[in-house]
């Protein structure tokens, strides 16, 4: 008896240990935009993998694929760096696309194996956008520093959201 009480003892005792000693966990951003236009508008700008544009915080977009799965596209962003994406779902009858960053410099962007997807729903003559996305921090061991930890990788693509949607919506609705 005096040994099993050992016995749990020292696994009560490790176990804060080891809950710790955990790496990252996922992170996840979602934001939505109600758009006044329709839908095939909307995804007429969203649907074009190889067009980043609408987006103000990428002054170039180069790739090659189209919008085929595999498809590739280099964002570039005005300070210069770059972030190399894959094209990984593709369906213009539900209006959703999907990617993933398959390399970016964590001091580009602070995430790790990011994956993303845009999805346009119709309502009416307005249309709703939905970018989501599910990522790890840029520091993939504990005790990250500041710039790359989950804040300030959920901060980032939260950041990046929002500015595409605003955007987006503006230059849909005209304004």
């Amino acid at each position: 008896m005096v040994r099993l009480f050992a016995s749990l003892l020292a696994l009560v005792c490790v176990w804060p240990l080891a809950a710790s000693a955990h790496g990252p966990s996922r992170q996840k951003v979602v934001e939505t935009v109600e758009i006044n236009a329709p839908a095939d508008k909307v995804w007429e700008v969203v649907g074009n993998f190889q067009d980043m544009s609408w987006h103000p915080a990428f002054i170039k977009t180069e790739g090659k694929g189209g919008n085929e799965v595999g498809a590739t596209r280099t964002l570039t962003l005005e300070g210069g760096g770059q972030i190399f994406e894959k094209l990984t779902k593709y369906n213009a009858e539900t209006k959703v696309v999907s990617y993933e960053i398959t390399e970016v410099d964590v001091k580009v962007v602070p995430v790790t194996n990011y994956a993303a997807s845009i999805t346009v729903t119709p309502a009416g003559d307005k249309s709703t956008v939905e970018w989501k996305s599910a990522f790890y921090r840029g520091y993939v061991n504990n005790d990250p520093p500041p710039e790359l930890s989950d804040e300030a990788a959920v901060k980032a693509i939260t950041g990046v959201f929002q500015t595409g949607l605003a955007a987006l919506k503006k230059k849909l609705e005209g304004g």
